[in-house]
């Protein structure tokens, strides 16, 4: 165990391991991105359990297990890079019986593909995923998005929280201010400087972390699902994630837009079209049953 993953919290997760691996179902491995926490997937994990699936939503190492305490100790978000992350889910998913369904937002998204990359995966959603080097779109609206952290190079060894005004920005842009400020209040939290400016160099640093292997021949199914109005991660960027992954000549790429819908689409009043979006194309590739 590396000693970014706290004993609790691991604990909690091989427990979880441990009962998905007794059940003899398909797991599904939910990750979240930046500026949330697991407890955003608990209605998508609700809505996988009761179609035959086991859910299993871990952390990102450190993770709090509520807002209130994230918001309280934003501290322990600080120093999280995108291969410590992704190395930490790799390693869970290693300790399943059965090669899980990986489904990830945003950052989420991209660990997503990398775990697909490195042929962890039975099939793989992809949602709003953030970009990964060859992925070379950079609309305006995402760099105003991470410019919270972005605009301060010191930003990269700290956890940046959002306020109301940069979340409404970067996640909640299509629902009403109502909305917008609940969702706000009940999911936001710190979230480490380090993978933005990683994504955001990736280009230009061969050595980059914020890399996905697209050809690689066991990387399964993989669905990209990109959300109209996204401002994060707009169709530019996702487009351009399918077309890198579209070149893999052994599994089925596929891409869907989900008309007027922005970055809070996993967690939104709208998630549930989303949520049945990602299984209807799970179900055609890991069937509950077998």
């Amino acid at each position: 165990m590396s000693s970014l993953e706290p004993t609790a919290a691991y604990a909690r997760d091989l427990t979880r391991i441990e009962t998905a691996n007794s059940s003899g179902r398909i797991p599904v491995v939910f990750i979240h991105g930046l500026w949330l926490l697991p407890t955003s997937w608990a209605r998508w994990a609700a809505v996988f359990e009761e179609a035959g699936y086991a859910p299993l939503t871990p952390g990102w190492p450190d993770d709090p297990q509520t807002v209130e305490e994230a918001n309280a100790h934003p501290e322990v978000f600080a120093g999280k890079s995108v291969g410590q992350v992704a190395d930490h889910f790799c390693d869970l998913i290693g300790k399943l019986d059965r090669k899980p369904v990986v489904i990830g937002h945003s950052f989420g998204g991209l660990i997503t593909q990398i775990t697909a990359g490195r042929g962890l995966a039975r099939a793989s959603v992809a949602i709003d995923p953030a970009p990964f080097r060859g992925v070379l779109p950079l609309p305006l609206s995402s760099l105003r998005a991470a410019s919270a952290v972005l605009g301060n190079p010191a930003n990269y060894h700290r956890a940046v929280p959002l306020t109301y005004e940069q979340f409404r920005y970067a996640f909640a842009n299509a629902v009403s201010g109502e909305e917008a400020r609940e969702l706000y209040d009940t999911f936001a939290v710190p979230a480490p400087g380090e993978p933005l400016f990683q994504a955001a160099a990736a280009n230009v640093n061969p050595w980059t972390e914020a890399k996905v292997d697209t050809t690689s021949a066991d990387r399964g199914p993989l669905l990209v699902i990109s959300g109209e109005k996204d401002h994060t991660v707009p169709w530019a960027i996702a487009n351009a994630s399918y077309k890198k992954q579209a070149h893999n000549e052994h599994a089925v790429t596929e891409i869907t837009e989900i008309p007027g819908r922005g970055h809070s689409l996993t967690i939104d009043h709208g998630w549930r079209e989303v949520a049945d979006t990602a299984l209807a194309f799970v179900r055609r590739f890991a069937d509950p049953t077998s």
